[in-house]
């Protein structure tokens, strides 16, 4: 039987790398996509097929995509918290998914696995599960409103026929990751955590998460919102974790909420003159300093996900590949 062919976007990323680690350990044909620039060795070296395209070049992504895969997986997005490039942002996002479904219905795909995330509903005071209506559609943080907008963009797809399952993340740790919460990790690894956010969320295995990825294509039933959620703690026991197994000082207090508002307000000035995105905005501020608790019972009951990876496991993980890539100074 010939093996299944499955079409990706984020190849290069975090999740991605693990999601067509575990394609091809079940011997899948996997087909990536890069953009032109990038440099597609590392897509070379992890058993994908690289092909160059953009998700906001509608003609090019055509190109890119065999006829008739089996799958598509679509992880690429762009998480930038800083209304500077919110612009750009629409267009990865929003798009970039309008094109990629699109690119499915014209090439016959089979089954679109979307990778959105828990952010999709927006700010929430209540514990989010997959019925809880979304307040992100006229949110004023870009990330949480295209990310809304995408799923738009599915669902429209699927009225045309497109069979699609979507995924709603929430905070992924593992190895492999460079931009995520190994900065934390960095952080406190040089004594430079400058406080650490009152607020809290949900934490689940980047290898858990991938595997999901290949149940839902399996599994998931047409046109359903799967939470992977994991487990939830506090950003100070992320924070003490993290030093723990460090060997580093520990935070003792989280820092209040005003003077974050405060510093949200300044890094993004300093940033008109260095042109680089500040590792504060009110985004951010607004994300960090609030509780997000999501019910993740769904895709347990009907993709088997894993929800119960400790903490402290996904972070000796990311922790032991942080070493070996060299970002860290502990021994």
């Amino acid at each position: 039987m010939p093996a299944k062919t499955a079409f990706i976007t984020g190849g290069t990323g975090f999740l991605g790398g693990h999601v067509i680690a575990q394609l091809k350990a079940a011997n899948w044909r996997v087909v990536a996509l890069h953009r032109p620039q990038s440099d597609p060795a590392a897509l070379k070296q992890i058993g994908a097929e690289p092909v160059s395209g953009q998700l906001d070049d509608s003609s090019s992504l055509l190109a890119a995509m065999p006829e008739m895969p089996d799958a598509v997986f679509h992880i690429a997005g762009n998480t930038s918290m800083w209304s500077r490039n919110n612009e750009q942002q629409s267009l990865d996002n929003v798009t970039g998914t309008r094109n990629l479904v699109d690119a499915c219905l014209r090439k016959n795909a089979g089954r679109f696995i979307h990778t959105s995330s828990i952010s999709a509903w927006g700010v929430q005071s209540r514990k989010i599960d997959e019925s809880t209506p979304s307040n992100a559609a006229g949110d004023w943080i870009n990330y949480n409103r295209t990310k809304y907008e995408a799923e738009q963009q599915v669902r429209a797809g699927i009225a045309q026929g497109l069979d699609a399952v979507i995924l709603n993340p929430c905070g992924i740790i593992g190895a492999g990751d460079r931009h995520n919460w190994s900065q934390m990790i960095s952080l406190i690894d040089q004594g430079k955590l400058p406080g650490v956010p009152p607020g809290s969320g949900n934490f689940c295995d980047v290898r858990e998460v991938a595997k999901a990825h290949l149940s839902a294509f399996d599994k998931g039933q047409l046109g359903a919102n799967y939470i992977l959620a994991g487990i939830e703690a506090s950003f100070l026991e992320l924070a003490r974790t993290i030093a723990f197994l460090l060997d580093r000082k520990a935070p003792r207090r989280t820092v209040p909420k005003s003077v974050l508002r405060l510093a949200g307000h300044i890094y993004p000035l300093i940033s008109l003159i260095t042109g680089k995105e500040p590792d504060l905005t009110p985004e951010k501020v607004a994300l960090i300093t609030n509780r997000v608790a999501a019910d993740g019972s769904r895709a347990v009951r009907e993709l088997g996900f894993n929800d119960q990876v400790p903490l402290e496991e996904m972070l000796t993980q990311c922790i032991s590949w942080m070493r070996a890539e060299g970002l860290l100074n502990s021994p």
